[in-house]
């Protein structure tokens, strides 16, 4: 595990992320808060790319909560059973579709206990649909955040929540609302995990990684 980066550090890292990609998106393909929550959810051991070929004949027919009750488990299994644990996923998606009617009038709720309370929905989903749909900097740490926090030392943790807290505390305010996004992506295409592609990394110099590759 790396140290924390110093301030300085931190906002030149970030501000060379803001350079390069101004407006970060996330990748899971919505319409709504509802079909966010859902995909989302769906995301879990799975991949971005793989959750989008799933939804995107799902979301042309049940892209509210009433909706997909009405498609049912069986339909909606039909749709992503090429997800890891689409049954489990099938039953969670359906439940929380049932509580979004009957306690929230059909509606996404916006708080990150309101969310946390919906079947599927750990801390890490409420914190990306706060983020993606609300424009809250919440801060949704994954795998990808994870390698990267702790080998560059832009925020080190010995879990995630640890992690979470360090990039709250220390990236800069004017940069927390892109930040999971900026970290998500760099983690994803340049801080792989086997052999992280240091010769395209934007922020090389000030990364504390030791095993930098050529």
């Amino acid at each position: 595990m790396a140290k924390q980066l110093p301030y300085a550090a931190m906002r030149e890292i970030f501000a060379r992320f803001h350079a390069d990609t101004p407006e970060p998106k996330g990748e899971l393909h919505h319409t709504n808060a509802f079909t966010l929550v859902v995909a989302v959810a769906l995301s879990a051991q799975a991949t971005d790319k793989g959750v989008n070929r799933a939804t995107h004949a799902l979301f042309q027919i049940a892209d509210t909560p009433e909706k997909m009750l009405a498609l049912g488990e069986a339909g909606l299994i039909e749709h992503i059973k090429t997800i890891g644990l689409f049954r489990n996923k099938a039953k969670n998606v359906i439940k929380l579709s049932r509580i979004l009617v009957e306690d929230y009038g059909g509606v996404v709720p916006s708080s990150r206990a309101a969310l946390q309370s919906l079947p599927g929905v750990g801390r890490k989903t409420a914190n990306v649909v706060l983020n993606m749909w609300w424009q809250f900097p919440a801060q949704a740490v994954d795998t990808h955040i994870f390698r990267l926090g702790n080998r560059s030392g832009l925020a080190p943790g010995r879990d995630v929540d640890a992690v979470e807290r360090a990039i709250e505390d220390h990236v800069p305010a004017e940069y927390q609302l892109h930040a999971h996004h900026w970290m998500i992506l760099h983690g994803r295409y340049i801080c792989v995990a086997r052999k992280p592609r240091c010769s395209d990394c934007i922020i090389r110099d000030l990364c504390q990684y030791e095993d930098k590759t050529p």
